[in-house]
């Protein structure tokens, strides 16, 4: 099983959860990393809480594989000039782990805020305790079509072609990251 939220140095340690929602250290570290990405706060450590085969889905990306979806949380940081939780909640402790999420964002250079209301399902293998898959779905939903499908797919792609992943500790300390 993965390691302890301090060992990874989660900042986001403050799990709310609804009430007669239950969870176990373990479910508790995955949400604090979880919500430490959202916050584009990402790390080498805290990625290693997801299989090297995981999938992350939300309206604009469709990921699959270590490759894919790293770059799309370190593309937080170079998306947004502030990222700010406004609020979360988790909503069921079971497999998998369901929290309502709203963040505010501030699109670097335009100056655009956008905040986005989410119900984010975390699954993750009971056996090795690592992240399997993420669904970031915006107000509930997720895409259904080809035609939308094939550009969250090309996002998938091009994202990784233009985010640099750190390929060590050291590098990823000094971009910032834990």
């Amino acid at each position: 099983m993965a390691t302890g939220s301090s060992d990874l140095n989660i900042e986001n340690t403050n799990i709310k959860t609804a009430p007669g929602v239950e969870l176990d250290e373990h479910q508790r570290t995955l949400v604090g990393s979880v919500l430490d990405l959202f916050a584009g706060r990402p790390s080498l450590k805290k990625l290693q809480l997801w299989s090297d085969d995981a999938a992350f889905e939300d309206p604009i990306t469709k990921a699959q594989g270590r490759k894919q979806y790293e770059p799309q949380w370190y593309g937080l940081q170079s998306a947004f000039s502030e990222i700010e939780r406004l609020h979360h909640e988790v909503t069921d402790g079971g497999n998998p782990i369901s929290m309502d999420l709203k963040t505010r964002y501030v699109i670097k250079g335009i100056h655009k805020e956008q905040t986005i209301t989410s119900k984010v399902n975390i699954f993750y293998d009971k056996a090795t305790g690592k992240i399997t898959k993420l669904e970031d779905k915006w107000d509930g939903k997720l895409p259904d079509s080809s035609f939308t499908n094939i550009f969250r797919q090309l996002n998938s792609v091009t994202v990784p072609a233009m985010v640099g992943v750190p390929k060590n500790d050291e590098e990823d300390a000094k971009k910032g990251n834990q």
